[in-house]
């Protein structure tokens, strides 16, 4: 359980990478809905990361 945690910021990271790609792929590069999630998705990622990995090793 505390593997997954502390590896739950890059998963978020990695899930939206995914979206953007699959975005690209289908050429759907115009609909802000997705592109807005994979962002927020990647942000919340990185700060997660940041947070837990901080927590963690404390």
């Amino acid at each position: 359980m505390k593997s997954l945690l502390k590896n739950l910021g890059v998963i978020l990271i990695i899930i939206g990478a995914i979206i953007l790609i699959a975005c690209f792929a289908t050429e759907n590069v115009n609909n802000n809905a997705i592109l807005g999630t994979s962002m927020v998705l990647i942000i919340a990622g990185l700060i997660s990361y940041i947070l837990i990995n901080k927590r963690i090793t404390d």
